[in-house]
Order: C-alpha cells, then structure tokens, then sequence
C-alpha cells in the first residue's frame, strides 16, 4: 500500500521540522546566555542540572510526556491522532536541543553583553520558530497543546490557562533550584524578557511571512501537486 504525499503536503512537513529545529536552537541560546531560560524550559533545564544522569533534551521529553498524559486524561482518548504524532514530535525536539547543547557547550558568555546578546537572539529564534512551526497546522507541541486542551474541555480563556501553566512551571522551578542548590538557578530576567518579547516576534514574523505561508502553505493557491509515493 502505498502512502500519498502531496509536494504541498512535504513543504508543510518541512516548514514545520525546520521550525522546531529553530526552536530547539533558540531555546538553547536563551538557556546559554544564563539570565534565565524560558518558562516551559525552566523545568526542564533545573532537572538537568540536578540530576547527574539527565540531560536538558531528556528532561524536556519527559516534561512533553507529562504534557500529553494530561491531555488524554482531560480528552478520555488516548488514541487521537492529533495526541500520538506529539509523541515522534517531542522526541525529535528534545534531540535537537541536546544536539545543540553539545556544539555549543564550548561557548560560554563571559560579559553581560554577549549574555543579552545571545538571550534576545534566542527569542528572535523562538519567536521565528514558534512561527514556522504553527503555520503548516499540521500538529502542535505538547507545551502549546496541553493548554488548548484545558482551555476547551474546562472552558477557560486560552491566555489565563497560558498564564497559570507559565507561572506554575516557573515556581517548580524555584522549588527545585532552591531545594537542590540552596540558590536560584534557572530562572531570571532571561525568563522575564522571553515571556514578554517572544509572543511579539512570533507575530511580526507572521506578518512578514504572510505572503510565502500563503503561497506555499494555503490550499486555494495553485502549486503544482506532484505525488511522492513512499
């Protein structure tokens, strides 16, 4: 039997996989810049620092499991499509920050310059990331999706229940730096900045991107539909 991919259908699957390649690299630039990772990394990247045997891409997979049990418990079908392929998702994407973690474990921002420098190059990644990736509608990452979940099935605006889920990661964060390391770690003005900058760059990339996700991305738009049979 033979599967049918239309060439739109890869150029969605590939905005998409280079998105979270860019996402993963800006979630590793605003973790090495030390202000402060974000807040859906913050977990993650506590963890990875007090367990010897944990790195930051496996305590992300983990956290993105956590996501999507919460998911299938709130939509009583853990067999949805839309719920499995955030399985293959989140494993890729928690490779590609280990992956980056490791070429970029030589760099170590020694002035606060470079530190900011690489903190808001980070969000300019993040932000165009998180744009490529949602564009093609083809399926969402766990941190996004676990809160369009709660949203619908407890009927609470989208941004209080984005609200809750950040602050709640963060405080966990707190918890575990300061009970580990007696000391904050993880979390700063870098968490602050991103949280505030990142949303307003996914937007003006959206805006200036408008016209290629139209062309390449929209049905209604004559592209020739060439079939790759795999």
């Amino acid at each position: 039997m033979k599967l049918q991919i239309t060439y739109r259908d890869f150029i969605r699957f590939l905005f998409f996989f280079v998105g979270i390649c860019i996402i993963s690299l800006g979630t590793v630039l605003v973790t090495k810049a030390d202000l402060g990772t974000s807040q859906i990394s913050s977990v993650p990247y506590v963890l990875s620092l007090a367990v010897d045997w944990l790195t930051f891409g496996q305590a992300t997979l983990l956290l993105n499991f956590i996501f999507l049990i919460i998911q299938m418990v709130l939509l009583k079908n853990p067999l949805k499509i839309s719920l499995l392929l955030q399985i293959p998702v989140s494993i890729v994407f928690s490779y590609l920050i280990d992956i980056e973690m490791h070429f970029l474990s030589f760099w170590t921002p020694h002035t606060l310059i470079i530190q900011w420098g690489m903190l808001l190059l980070g969000c300019i990644f993040l932000g165009l990331g998180i744009s490529l990736e949602i564009a093609p509608s083809i399926v969402a990452v766990p941190g996004d999706s676990v809160v369009n979940v709660i949203a619908s099935v407890k009927r609470i605006r989208f941004v209080k229940v984005k609200v809750i889920l950040d602050v709640t990661l963060v405080i966990i964060a707190l918890t575990l730096s300061l009970f580990y390391f007696r000391d904050i770690k993880g979390v700063g003005v870098g968490t602050l900045v991103s949280a505030l900058l990142v949303g307003h760059v996914v937007i003006f990339f959206n805006q200036q991107l408008r016209g290629v996700y139209r062309t390449y991305l929209t049905e209604n738009k004559p592209m020739k539909e060439n079939k790759l049979s795999v």
